[in-house]
Parts: structure tokens; C-alpha cells; sequence
């Protein structure tokens, strides 16, 4: 049967999902349409006194229709079917890590039969997150199991987005219907931009850890990868520290690595096993933070700005500078806010979050520089992450030495003189803020970037630049300082060991370092 994919579908803001389907069916016929579904729902806001939704679906039909501008016969997607991996395991592959790359490599390998055993350094999730709330409401950090470490990884205490910018292809699809079976909102499943939030996350990932079990997967928490024993370049166990301090090792010839961007320890310790790294740029900066109503203004205008149909505005803005440096807002949270993210005792890192619901009233986004071997004084694999380390040491002394994170508000940034108060945006960033002079905490070229950048985002989203705008600092995790080597076969040069996801600097969010994972499961059978 013709597979077709009809797209420009322009609906009023208060059309929902029934009405945008009804429509489609009066047009080509109900009678003849099968396996309708929508596939892609965004937001046309280039004029503010007209907005509207512009949808694309796919369906089935019995006859053949006349294809034109908006409708275009297509192939189905084929489906990923892990069942028929053709792999023979000669022992249980280990997954390191149970954030996004981890669990999806978990599950794909427990769909081909392969029984994996998951090892999290941090808790369960619902665990993990009454450990999280107590850092922000006390200031006791677990290094453990906190915002960067426990099950789901990073991306547990974030929005949610799953907005990629790899091609939406058979992995992907995976990574959004698992995801949708296990509890995320039906709606990623055709929304532009899809965000599951923090509180749905917890659910989704528990699920998925339930199915992962279900067919023969197994988790072991408080577990970190202590060590690799190898012998002529050819991973043969995996050394395991439990968290009362027994080592105990795993015979296996497989072995996923899906750290995430922050096992600093496990980065050095493959580092020294000659695991091949390579330094890899990132970027550094702060979170900015504003009164969702005004991003709603300049997003909506003022006729759409309080529309009940459309929720919380986002943005994304980058700019490029002369001396070779980009500015660009990064993880916008909508109705969100900012979060205490360290891993690390006397270490400061920020990080933003949404709920579902996105109803808080301010929104944040990273605002980052990004930096590279000028900044990190040294050619050395692992000087960004030596470099991102002193820097959360400065803003941790900045901020008062007690996880309170070091504010600035964005006037006084731009005139280059301490805050002594804040104004009318409230920081969300618990335990607590701290007034400060973000010249004490950033290089010259780093400070003067982040000043020029936000001036030239203020001509692209007006009000960007408000006075009363606030910073906190410091944001530096936004992805893998490293890379770990791979060749086509996605193995390490120890043959063996497969390192995936955005901690082996090969991905970047939630959707990208799945698909990833997926990819280097699926090419076992190569």
C-alpha cells in the first residue's frame, strides 16, 4: 500500500491534534486513509500578529495520489530489530554508566539476547533524586549520586530536549518510540521540539530499566569501573569497585563505555591504561536568566503573548566574533531553573531544568564562549578537563565556599563592575547566590567574548540585555572534554571497549548519545 507524507498542514493556534487529523481526512478521504499519525508539529512565528502551528503527518492509502509541493509518496521507515543481531557472545557485555547511551545499549543488547550487566556509580533514580534535593536544600553533596552521577545520567535534572542534530533516521525513531512506551509524552513523537521535563524523565527511566531487566539485562548501582585488565591491546575484564571499597572483576570481552561528560576519575584512569584520547574543545560561560513573561513578549508579541495554546517561549541565539571565538545560548529551559550541578566537593557548576509543565517564572539558558588549547595552556588529552576543574574551584570560592553559586547581574557584567544587589529577576539557583565580579573568575578573552556576545543576541531577541537579566557561573559541562578514539568498528584501540555517548565525545544531548549508542550495537553484526 502507497506510504505518503503530507506537509504545510497550517492550523490555528487553539486546533488540536483530533482536528488537525479530522482535516486530513476530509481532504483525501477518511475512508481511504490508513495509519494516519502526525510527525511533526511546529510553531510559524515570523510575523507576531499571525501565529500559527504547521503540521506534517504520514499515512497509508489504498489509491495513488497525485504528489505535489506538500505531498510525497514515501518508503516506511524500516524498523531496528535487535532480535536477529547476528552476534555471538562469548560472555556478558558490561555497560558503564546508565544515562541515555548506557540504557539504550543495555536495551538493545538485552533485545539480541545478550544479558547485560548495567554497572551505576550513583542510585537508582528515585534514590538519586532525594539525594539532589538535599544538596539543594542543604548543601550536602553526595559524589556519588548527584545531578551528573545516577541513574539516567546528566540529562535526569535538565529539560529533557531531545531536539537532535544528527538525521532522523531508524535509530532515532528507536530512541523516541522507547522512550514514549516508557512514560515520556506521546507528543515527542511529532513535535519539533520535543522536551519530556525532569519529573517525566524519572518515570521514563525507570521503566526502561524495568524492561532492560525484564529480558535478562541485569543493574548493579554503587558500581564504578575501577580498572581494565588487558593484554596485548585486548580488553580481558573489567575491574569493579563496590561503594563500601571491595574490588571484585568481570571476564568479558565487551565492554560499553557510556560515562557521561563528567567521570573525571575514569577519564584518567583509561588515560593511564593507554586507552587513546585526544583533547577535545568545548566551551565554558554562565547561565542568563530572565522573567518568562518578557521572553514570551519578544518570542510572541503582544497579541499571542499570554495564549494559553502556545506555553512558555524559548530561544536560540549564536554569534560569531572576530578573534575567532562563538557566543550561543545553549539548554534553554523555558519556565525553568537553574540548578546546582557539581559531582565534586568544593567544585561550583551550573546546569538548568524544566519540569513538564514548564510553569516557573523565569527562564535560563547557558550562555557559553567556547574555548580550546589557548585556554587550557597545554596540548595535553586531558587539559579541558584540568582546565574545566580550577574553574569550578574559583567559582566555588567565589560563591563563598558553600555550593552558594557566584551571581552577577547582567548590567553591571556589561559595565564591568561588581554586583553589589540584584533587581527584579530573582535567581532560582538553590542552595543559594552570591553577588560577585565575574572578572575574578574568567580569563580577559573569556569575560570580553561573553560581554560582546550578549550585546549582539540583544539586537536578535530584544530585552536579552536587560539590566536587571541574571548570571550564574559557573556553566561548565556542557559536553565531553575528551574523545575517546574509535575506528569504524566503533572499538577503541583496545580491541574490546566501546566507548559511546556524549562522554566519549561523540554526541551531544539526550536523542544524539542514544542514537549513538544504538549505531554501535547494531554494527556489532558487521
Amino acid at each position: 500500500m502507497p506510504h505518503y507524507r503530507f506537509n504545510n498542514i497550517k492550523m490555528p493556534l487553539n486546533a488540536d491534534e483530533k482536528a488537525v487529523l479530522s482535516a486530513i481526512r476530509d481532504k483525501f478521504g477518511a475512508s481511504s486513509l490508513e495509519n494516519l499519525r502526525l510527525v511533526k508539529k511546529s510553531l510559524d512565528a515570523r510575523h507576531k500578529d499571525n501565529l500559527f502551528f504547521v503540521y506534517a503527518a504520514e499515512f497509508d492509502c489504498a489509491e495513488n495520489l497525485p504528489e505535489n509541493a506538500d505531498l510525497t509518496a514515501m518508503s516506511v521507515q524500516e524498523k531496528l530489530d535487535y532480535s536477529k543481531l547476528n552476534v555471538c557472545f562469548k560472555s556478558r557485555p558490561v555497560v558503564v554508566g546508565a544515562g541515555p547511551a548506557g540504557m539504550m545499549a543495555a536495551l538493545a543488547l538485552a533485545e539480541a539476547g545478550a544479558k547485560p550487566i548495567v554497572l551505576e556509580r550513583g542510585a537508582p533514580v528515585a534514590e538519586r533524586k532525594l539525594a539532589v534535593d538535599k544538596f539543594w536544600q542543604t548543601g550536602e553533596l553526595s559524589e556519588t549520586t548527584n545531578v551528573q552521577f545516577g541513574e539516567g545520567g546528566a540529562g535526569t535534572f535538565s529539560d529533557g530536549k531531545l531536539m537532535t542534530g544528527i538525521k532522523k533516521d531508524k535509530f532515532t525513531a528507536k530512541v523516541l518510540h522507547e522512550f514514549a512506551s516508557a512514560g515520556a509524552p506521546q507528543e515527542i513523537l511529532y513535535l519539533a521540539k520535543p522536551h519530556i521535563g525532569t519529573d517525566k524523565l524519572l518515570l521514563m527511566t525507570e521503566n526502561l530499566r524495568k524492561k532492560i531487566i525484564s529480558l535478562g539485562g541485569e543493574y548493579r548501582f554503587y558500581e564504578t569501573l575501577a580498572d581494565i585488565e588487558v593484554k596485548n591491546e585486548v580488553l580481558q575484564a573489567a575491574v569493579i569497585k563496590r561503594c563500601d571499597g571491595s574490588v571484585y572483576k568481570i571476564q568479558t570481552d565487551k565492554l560499553f563505555l557510556a560515562l557521561g561528560h563528567s567521570a573525571r576519575d575514569t577519564f584518567q584512569m583509561l588515560y593511564d591504561r593507554g586507552l587513546t584520547m585526544s583533547q577535545k574543545p568545548f566551551a565554558v560561560g554562565v547561565r542568563i536568566e530572565h522573567k518568562q513573561t518578557d521572553i514570551n513578549l519578544s518570542q510572541y508579541g503582544k497579541k499571542f503573548a499570554s495564549s494559553p495554546y502556545l506555553g512558555a517561549a524559548d530561544y536560540k541565539l549564536a554569534v560569531h566574533l572576530a578573534n575567532n571565538r562563538s557566543v550561543y545560548t545553549f539548554c534553554m529551559c523555558p519556565g525553568g531553573m537553574v540548578v546546582a550541578a557539581t559531582s565534586a566537593k568544593n567544585h561550583v557548576v551550573t546546569n538548568g531544568m524544566s519540569e513538564f509543565l514548564r510553569n516557573k517564572e523565569n527562564a535560563n539558558a547557558a550562555l557559553l564562549v567556547n574555548v580550546d588549547e589557548r585556554d587550557f595552556g597545554s596540548s595535553h588529552p586531558l587539559a579541558g578537563m584540568y582546565f574545566q576543574e580550577e574553574l569550578e574551584k574559583k567559582a566555588f570560592v567565589l560563591g563563598g565556599s558553600n555550593y552558594f553559586a557566584p551571581v552577577q547581574k547582567l548590567g553591571d557584567f556589561l559595565s564591568s563592575k561588581p554586583s553589589a544587589r540584584l533587581g527584579a529577576v530573582i535567581p532560582s539557583y538553590l542552595p543559594g547566590v552570591t553577588p560577585a565580579d565575574f572578572k575574578k573568575l574568567f580569563s580577559k578573552d573569556i569575560y570580553a567574548a561573553l560581554q560582546e556576545g550578549i550585546r549582539q543576541m540583544d539586537k536578535k531577541l530584544r530585552g536579552f540585555a536587560q539590566a536587571d537579566a541574571v548570571l550564574t557561573a559557573v556553566e561548565s559541562r556542557s559536553s565531553s572534554p575528551v574523545r575517546m578514539l574509535r575506528g569504524v568498528d566503533f572499538q577503541s584501540n583496545i580491541k574490546g571497549i566501546y566507548p559511546i555517548g556524549e562522554g566519549a565525545g561523540y554526541a551531544g544531548g539526550i536523542t544524539s548519545a542514544s542514537a549513538d549508542a544504538l549505531k554501535c550495537v547494531q554494527n556489532l553484526s558487521i
